[in-house]
């Protein structure tokens, strides 16, 4: 795809320049026009070919079809890119440019800003870049034939396109694993971002079109979706936040599960779970707290049972083996559901608090999660997992506790 230069110069005020101002405003129109003339044919052509290859078959050469239709979107693509650099930017330059075009300019800097250091990156946004901004319009014409027939087309791409972003950044992440920690988190943050761009714009359309095509992988989500959905009214604080990640990752298992691939997905939830640590304890007010424990508890749920059960290959054969014993327990509890549900409850959340305090205690985290573990043996002290002992000994004139857990 040609590429130009869109720094925008200083304006001049010479006699000449005023003249080559008035005469570049005059013929924006027509640039507009014959731009939209083209986009339009390149565009039917595009979804002609997408269609011709959707519905080829044995009796028809599927790889030429193929070969039509990534023609056809290469053309399209490059018309949509010359309507930007001719019309758009022209109009911001002689500040002639609406509000929607001034921001679609923008958006096309900062897209076009990642082509040195980020290529990949680069490639599958500016893609992305120019199909919604074609999708903006069409959207807007009304034309109901034209839509049905690009929102195929649309979704189709869109999912290709996000799904190699994600695998991109799931590559990132894996080699940052012994890089600075801000350096994952930015990792993290674009997957979660991405996740829920995702759900908000492809998704809801997937789930529109799902009355035609009965797409079984868009009836699996839709329970998750319409979790996610309460997290879209009002402003979420920290706790809302992690919640709403969870369930973005939740999602992410069925519809991303080679561009996010479980080794990433742990990673993700390891991350939540960091966070959810750190809010339990770092919150002063004890109503609060309390719910961002049940909120940790569901995370150690979600995490254990249905991430971690699932994974085949470990690569270190200690933690594998201290999961089965943990999976083991877990099963012992879980007889108690349908017999005793409180206690069921209850030895369900000794287990996950013994289990994430074995684990902060053999971790090598820098982070100081001495305050969450005293509230962890607060816990099991409640539940008669761990007494109190107190006066034990003396130090310094002051009394001191011992607590012991119950053998």
């Amino acid at each position: 795809m040609e590429e130009r230069s869109l720094r925008i110069t200083g304006t001049d005020k010479t006699f000449f320049s005023k003249i080559t101002k008035t005469l570049t405003k005059m013929l924006i129109p027509t640039k507009i026009g014959i731009n939209g003339m083209l986009i339009s044919i390149k565009r039917n052509n595009v979804l002609k070919a997408f269609e011709g290859y959707q519905n080829s078959n044995e009796n028809y050469n599927q790889k030429e079809a193929e070969a039509k239709y990534d023609a056809a979107y290469e053309v399209y693509l490059e018309a949509l890119d010359k309507y930007v650099m001719d019309s758009i930017y022209k109009k911001v330059r002689n500040n002639t440019a609406s509000e929607f075009e001034k921001e679609a300019l923008s958006k096309y800097y900062e897209v076009t800003s990642l082509k040195e250091k980020e290529f990949i990156e680069y490639k599958n946004r500016k893609q992305k870049y120019l199909l919604e901004l074609d999708n903006d319009g069409i959207q807007l014409s009304g034309k109901e034939k034209l839509i049905a027939r690009y929102n195929e087309f649309y979704v189709s791409k869109m999912d290709v396109l996000y799904k190699s972003i994600l695998k991109n950044y799931s590559i990132k992440l894996a080699d940052a694993a012994n890089s600075y920690e801000p350096e994952k988190e930015v990792v993290y943050t674009k997957i979660f971002h991405t996740l829920e761009e995702y759900i908000q714009n492809i998704l809801t359309l997937k789930i529109k079109l799902q009355k035609d095509t009965k797409d079984s992988n868009i009836s699996d989500v839709m329970k998750e979706y319409e979790n996610y959905e309460t997290y879209t009214v009002g402003k979420l604080d920290t706790k809302d936040n992690i919640e709403k990640n969870v369930v973005l990752l939740s999602i992410s298992r069925k519809l991303f599960t080679h561009s996010l691939p479980l080794i990433v997905a742990i990673q993700c939830y390891e991350k939540l779970l960091k966070d959810a640590r750190i809010l339990v304890q770092d919150t002063k007010i004890a109503a609060k707290r309390e719910k961002a424990y049940a909120m940790l508890i569901n995370l150690f749920e979600d995490y254990n049972i249905k991430l971690l059960s699932t994974k085949v290959y470990w690569e270190n054969a200690k933690d594998r083996e201290e999961f089965k014993a943990f999976w083991n327990q877990y099963k012992e509890v879980s007889k108690l559901k349908e017999t005793n549900f409180i206690e069921y409850v209850r030895q369900k959340e000794v287990l996950f608090i013994k289990n994430d305090m074995k684990k902060i205690e053999t971790s090598k985290t820098k982070t100081d999660y001495s305050k969450l573990l005293k509230y962890y043996k607060r816990k099991l002290i409640d539940y008669g997992a761990m007494r109190e002992l107190k006066n034990s000994y003396i130090s310094q004139g002051n009394y001191k506790k011992k607590m012991k857990e119950v053998a």
